[in-house]
Formats: structure tokens, sequence, C-alpha cells
């Protein structure tokens, strides 16, 4: 079970503050927070939609073939922690005053914004947290939010990087880790949490951005009298259960709701030993954003057994259907399904492949897929697909109406290795056969159906894993990359591609775009380096 602890100052984790340039003068009113993103980016996706639209219009299909790199910033100043290489940068950097925020798994930077100029280093020596990712920062007022592989929340002061307080709200000795980014929202700091195989429930806690005191926390397994109880066979197994809370979720002020996508379920691959559909791992809920307490969810894969996360980020925005006016929430499902959902009631208006699909028998009355029992992973091996998309983060254009995703058209092999009554850890395992194929899509959301479609290259032995996160703007233009180490701009509304620009590695954050000085720019992190551009003066 989740536990916290303070550690001896013999053995506890430091961290060590390099400052490079001169203190900044950086401070966000909390109500900016999730406001559209012009000269500031502020959450994650930059907004509490999730959408990664921008409202800019400077650069347009007309004039993007003029864009050049402005300036590079390139990882010097870090050592190789526990004998690995330096990650990719797979964090979206926030914007505030014209300071970069952007992160590595144990490190904290700000940079100028203008001039790719280090400001200040943040330096973080965890014990015993996996340094497979990290997505970013929260802000609010001047204080910045970072979680460590570790699990600590820490607090630092935006301008000198000094640690201010620090929060352990998970015991790495259960084999939890951190890789998210803090979502800010009032005067709440929300967390979620990271974990492989391991037998432990996922869980959201929310903090005190001032004094880091615990607000609530919102277990994603079913404690013992809870109705959901049924869908396992029993309390323990609930309770070891899974569903870890990866990735940033998005946020509807007026109705004071949290939308947050669970992940896989544990065992991982072997589900005989947890009959029923397992709640609420594979799901999207819908959470109070002041107490924790959940209103609704709908589950994407019930009682999986593929290792089907369901953390692609929740997009929220307004449509009408059938004549009336509806609040919606959409996701292309790491299974493969798209889903539209009334984001009041939870209740489906959506659900169809966006890829190609075999493994399910229909939709429940609810809208849920059956699964197919004989598509479950077997001794001898079971056909099904590969992940058909994952963390990085999708986009919608409310100007045209359409939701982006790069995805993967392919199939795997999945074997059953504890055949056991009681099975743990994974108890299988799972990799692709045969030839996959990556896809950027258009998807109509009221439809499910793809409005265009662009199947990117496969070349010189490409990987057949998801290509980057997407940002689309005001002007008509899509950003994303290829696996050829391209950052490629598209029409946003026929999908033709406008511009493409090679970097030194393949693109590995979420882009993000911003007004500054009268000039619009566009960042981008592809492996150790970050690279800006604009139009020429």
């Amino acid at each position: 079970m989740k536990s916290t602890f303070a550690l001896s100052a013999a053995i506890a984790s430091f961290a060590v503050v390099l400052p490079v340039a001169a203190a900044t003068n950086v401070s966000l009113d909390p109500n900016a927070i999730g406001k559209p993103p012009i000269d500031s980016w502020t959450t994650f996706n930059g907004d509490y939609d999730g959408q990664r639209y921008s409202p800019l219009t400077q650069i347009t299909a007309t004039n993007v073939s003029h864009l050049v790199l402005q300036w590079q910033y390139k990882i010097t100043s870090v050592g190789a922690q526990r004998g690995a290489s330096t990650p990719d940068i797979k964090s979206t950097p926030l914007l505030v005053d014209g300071v970069l925020y952007f992160t590595i798994p144990d490190h904290v930077w700000a940079i100028d914004a203008r001039t790719g100029k280090e400001i200040w280093h943040f330096d973080w020596v965890d014990h015993g947290g996996h340094l497979v990712g990290q997505r970013g920062v929260g802000i609010w007022k001047s204080t910045l939010f970072f979680q460590t592989p570790d699990n600590w929340l820490i607090a630092l002061d935006a301008n000198t990087g000094q640690e201010l307080w620090k929060k352990h709200y998970a015991d790495e000795r259960e084999q939890y880790f951190s890789t998210s980014a803090p979502l800010i929202i009032k005067d709440h700091v929300i967390v979620g949490v990271g974990g492989d195989a391991m037998d432990m429930p996922g869980f959201l806690d929310s903090f005190d951005p001032v004094t880091g005191a615990l607000q609530w926390t919102w277990w994603s397994t079913p404690r013992k009298g809870d109705p959901a109880l049924k869908t396992w066979p029993d309390a323990a197994t609930s309770e070891h259960g899974g569903g870890m809370t990866w990735m940033p979720g998005s946020y509807d002020p007026k109705l004071n709701l949290i939308y947050w996508g669970t992940g896989n379920t544990n065992p991982v691959f072997a589900g005989q030993g947890r009959p029923g559909a397992n709640l609420w791992t594979e799901a999207i809920v819908a959470l109070d954003a002041d107490t924790g307490k959940m209103k609704w969810y709908f589950q994407l894969s019930p009682h999986d057994t593929h290792d089907f996360d369901d953390t692609t980020e929740p997009i929220l925005f307004d449509r009408v259907v059938n004549g009336r006016a509806r609040k919606l929430v959409s996701q292309a499902a790491r299974n493969g399904f798209f889903v539209t959902l009334d984001r009041v009631t939870g209740k489906y208006v959506v659900m169809k492949p966006y890829v190609p699909l075999d493994y399910y028998s229909g939709l429940s009355p609810s809208g849920e897929p059956i699964p197919i029992p004989d598509k479950d992973p077997t001794v001898g091996g079971s056909i099904n697909i590969v992940n058909a998309t994952n963390w990085q983060a999708p986009a919608y254009n409310p100007r045209t109406g359409l939701f982006y995703v790069n995805a993967v058209e392919g199939k795997a092999i999945y074997y059953l290795v504890d055949d056991s009554a009681h099975p743990s850890g994974y108890g299988g395992t799972g990799a692709g056969v045969g030839h996959s194929r990556r896809v950027l899509m258009a998807i109509d959301p009221l439809t499910g159906k793809a409005v265009w479609r662009h199947v990117y290259p496969s070349m010189n032995g490409a990987p057949s894993t998801l290509g980057p996160s997407l940002l689309t703007t005001a002007s008509d233009l899509l950003i994303t990359g290829d696996d050829q180490k391209n950052l490629i701009i598209f029409s946003a509304g026929k999908g033709q591609i406008l511009w493409h620009q090679e970097v030194g590695e393949n693109e590995s954050n979420g882009e993000i775009t911003y007004m500054l000085d009268g000039k619009q720019w566009i960042l981008i992190g592809a492996g150790d380096s970050l690279y800006a551009f604009s139009l020429p003066q």
C-alpha cells in the first residue's frame, strides 16, 4: 500500500542548484493558469482543455517555409546517474514571463526563452526511481512543482531554483515511481504516480501549494465496502490491482471536474486470477477537484490483459450534436478505440475503432467494448494489436473540428508465462510481429471516422513505436515529427506537408508555441536538446 516516510539526514535525497545567469522575476497569477496560451504556456497541455491548440496566427501556411532555427540548448551539465546516459527530453516546457522551464528525470532547468541561455539548474539525487521519462513541472505564483522518479513532490522558487519544501507521497521500495507533470488547479497541486507490473494500486494526491499538506487522495481501485468491488474477486486483489495515473489530466472549471485516465490492470497479462471488469483501471474518470470524489467513470478496456494503459490525454471541447449544445470529452485510447463522451454525465456519444481491431465482440449497452476471451494471452501465444498509441499527447483544433493523433497499426503476439491461479507481476509478455506502420490521423470526434490520414514512410529500419506529440494553431498548422529526425508542419485541415526540418534526434517531447516580443516561436525537444524556431526579423 501507499506510504510516506521521512529519511534521516544521513541518507536523504538531496539537490543542488547550479545558478548560471541573474535571477528572474517570474510570477504567475493562479487565475491565468489554463487560459488559452498566447504569451505563456502554463500547463502540460497549454490549457486545461488538453487541446494543445494555440490561437496564434503569425506563422501561417504561406510563410512557414521561412522558419529558421534561432537557438539550440543542449544538455551538457548532467552526469550519468546509476550508469545511465542522459535521458531524452520528454517534458513539455512551461513558459512564464519569458522564462522556459523543462525537465528530464531528476533535473529541472530554467532558460531564457529569447536566447536559450541557462538561468539555473536543479539537480536531484534519487534513491531507486526509474528514469524512464519526466513530463515537466507545474507552476503556481512563483513556485514550481516537480515530481522526482522516487516520488518526492519538490516545491522550487521559480526565480532561483532553490528548494522551498518537499513531500514524499509514495514508497519507491514498493516499486512506485513518478514521471508526470503536476496539474495545478486553484489551490491544489495534483500528482499522479506510475509503476510497471507491481502489485499495488494507483492513486491521485492533491497537495496545498504553500505548505505541501495533503488535501485528498483518490484510489484507482475500490476499497472495501465500495459497490465497484464486485468487479474484482475480492478486496485484496483490488488493492493490488494497478491502475496507475501516469499522465496529467484535463479540467473543466465550470463543472469543477478533473478528467484523468488510469493505467493497466495487474497482473498485466495474466487475467485468470482477477475475473471481472476490474474497475477503475483502464478508464476515464471524472473527479471533483476540491474533494477527489468520483462523479462518473467510463472503462475503455474492461478486464484488460494486453497492457492497454488508458492514460492518453482526455481532450475537452464543446460541440452541437443533433441540434443540441454538448460538453464533450474525447480520447484516442491505447486499445485502438476512439471515444467521445458527454463530460457532464460520462455517457458515450461515439465509440469506434481508429485502427483495425478484431479482439472484441461488440459494445455493451453503456458503450464499453466486450473482449473476446480467446484473444487473451496464452502459453502458446495469441495475436492482438500493438499499442495503438501511447503517452504522447494528441491535439484538437476547434476551427477544423478535428482530433489529431499519431497512431501505430500492427500486430503483436502475447504469451502467458504464469498460468497459475494466482499470478503476479506481468504474468506474461508481448512483442510486435510482422509489419507495423505509423499513421497520423485527423478524426471527426462526432463520428470517430478519419477525415484524412498520413502514413509515415518506413525507412532505414525505423521503429514501429509511436511518434511525438502534436500541436495545432489557429492558422491551420499541425506540428509534429517523424522517426527520421524531422520536425514536420502539416495543414491541419487537409494533411498537406507545408514544411519540414531535420534536427539532431527524433522529436521526443510536446511542442509549444508562444508570442514573445511580437514574434511567434515554435519550441521542440529532440533527444538531449531544445530547438527554438521563428520567422526571420
